[in-house]
């Protein structure tokens, strides 16, 4: 992990040398929901009595939010901040690495140590409950409803927050996990339509970009140690459905011993057939980044590849497009949210920054930088592009399923199997040994 950065107000934001991030929840064993149509936006709501961290001190934000977008957007976060509260050092802190998997590991050995940041990152849901079990997060429920933010989230993602009748972080967004995103100009000269409703109608894609050998059919990632259990639950759905994607993560093995489990694998092996050799050396933005180039037809990642896309200039539905991940069309979801940590260093000022998290303003400063859709139903929609005004709509549309690689079913204890299974099956493809690992794993979706 690199040098902590302070930050205070007389200082850019632009942060150029970022460092290189008990109850199961009922949608993680539940039948996929739908989330409701989101109401007219109202103006914001404005709460009694607003947590301020008076005009100095310190603020330590812990997250792995590193690359393109995802910095900017937290940089844009800082700005907010900064406004309401002038003076305050902010000590921004990131390891690199999606999905948080370096980060974690930093994350726990300060929290085992006692020094824990005054507020972290952490994935709405179930990995949630890791935390919560230790001991080591605050309860926000009062918090949370004192500032309003009952009122202006949707009912899903309420329930995804409580954890023993409480609720234990603030959400600052809603991403999307299942997209395919593609070179438009490589798809049409191939005479492609940007269209999988199957992984089949995606084998024949793969098949004739192959064979022309222009260029890398499919760009997968592996470097950042997640990107392969992340493509793996998009090819999980295709397979076993939305209503039985969601059983997988129950704690049990029971999903696991399904025959669609071993084809599932197979199927996995097979995208990796028109893949890159080279995936350990490649992270998801890398794999991105050769999209946006043209050296690669697409690849399978969350939105906050958007995010890289808005971070170098480039226009959605122009430069690249988007399509949901072969064979289904639900809204695989995960949410970022900050929460308040047992023993902070800086209480008032993460309280303060918790505010900013949840705020109309915070959220439409950070979301259309980041590539994600605001937690709140009420955003400023004329801050948000094309792509981002359709996720919005299928947030509130769409069969909702949680993401297992980003910790919206599943606990950091399981994820840290689940990522390394995966890791390990990208460079052996031996299907069975993935398959009995997984079936063993399955029970640490309950610590």
């Amino acid at each position: 992990m690199k040098s902590n950065q302070k930050i205070t107000r007389r200082q850019t934001l632009k942060l150029l040398g970022l460092g290189a991030a008990g109850a199961a929840l009922a949608a993680c064993a539940a039948p996929p929901a739908t989330a409701p149509a989101a109401p007219a936006a109202p103006a914001e709501s404005k709460p009694a009595e607003q947590p301020a961290a008076g005009g100095g001190g310190k603020l330590e934000i812990f997250s792995w939010w590193t690359n393109g977008g995802e910095a900017d957007g937290l940089n844009a976060m800082f700005e907010v901040f900064l406004s309401k509260n002038p003076g305050v050092e902010i000590v921004n802190a990131t390891v690199a690495g999606g999905a948080g998997t370096n980060a974690k590991a930093v994350l726990q050995t300060r929290l085992a140590g006692g020094q824990p940041p005054d507020s972290w990152q952490v994935h709405a849901g179930r990995e949630t409950l890791s935390y919560v079990n230790a001991g080591q997060l605050e309860p926000l429920t009062q918090f949370f409803t004192e500032q309003g933010f009952d009122k202006v989230m949707p009912q899903f993602l309420l329930d995804q927050l409580k954890i023993n009748g409480e609720i234990w972080t603030v959400p600052v967004n809603i991403h999307r996990s299942n997209v395919l995103w593609y070179n438009p100009k490589i798809l049409q000269e191939a005479g492609i339509e940007p269209k999988f409703p199957t992984l089949d109608s995606l084998w024949a894609a793969l098949d004739k970009l192959k064979a022309a050998g222009n260029v890398v059919p499919i760009a997968v990632g592996g470097k950042d140690k997640f990107e392969a259990s992340h493509t793996f639950e998009s090819i999980l759905l295709a397979t076993f459905g939305a209503d039985d994607y969601v059983k997988l993560w129950d704690g049990t093995d029971t999903m696991w011993n399904d025959p669609r489990a071993a084809e599932a694998l197979e199927n996995l092996k097979k995208l990796f057939s028109y893949a890159n050799s080279d995936r350990s050396a490649l992270g998801w933005a890398d794999a991105m980044t050769q999209v946006l180039e043209g050296k690669a037809a697409m690849t399978i990642m969350g939105d906050w590849a958007h995010g890289l896309g808005i971070s170098k200039g480039l226009k959605v539905n122009q430069d690249y497009g988007w399509t949901p991940a072969p064979g289904s069309d639900a809204f695989m979801w995960l949410s970022d949210s900050f929460g308040l940590a047992k023993g902070a260093p800086n209480p008032v000022q993460a309280k303060a920054w918790l505010v900013v998290c949840g705020s109309r303003e915070g959220q439409d400063a950070f979301n259309p930088k980041k590539g994600s859709i605001p937690a709140r139903t009420d955003p400023d929609l004329s801050k948000y592009d094309d792509y981002l005004k359709a996720a919005i709509a299928d947030f509130s549309s769409k069969p909702l399923v949680p993401s297992a690689a980003h910790g919206a079913s599943t606990t950091n204890a399981y994820q840290a199997k689940f990522h390394n299974t995966l890791e390990v099956f990208s460079s052996d493809l031996d299907a069975k040994a993935a398959l009995d690992s997984l079936r063993e794993a399955a029970a640490d979706n309950n610590k």
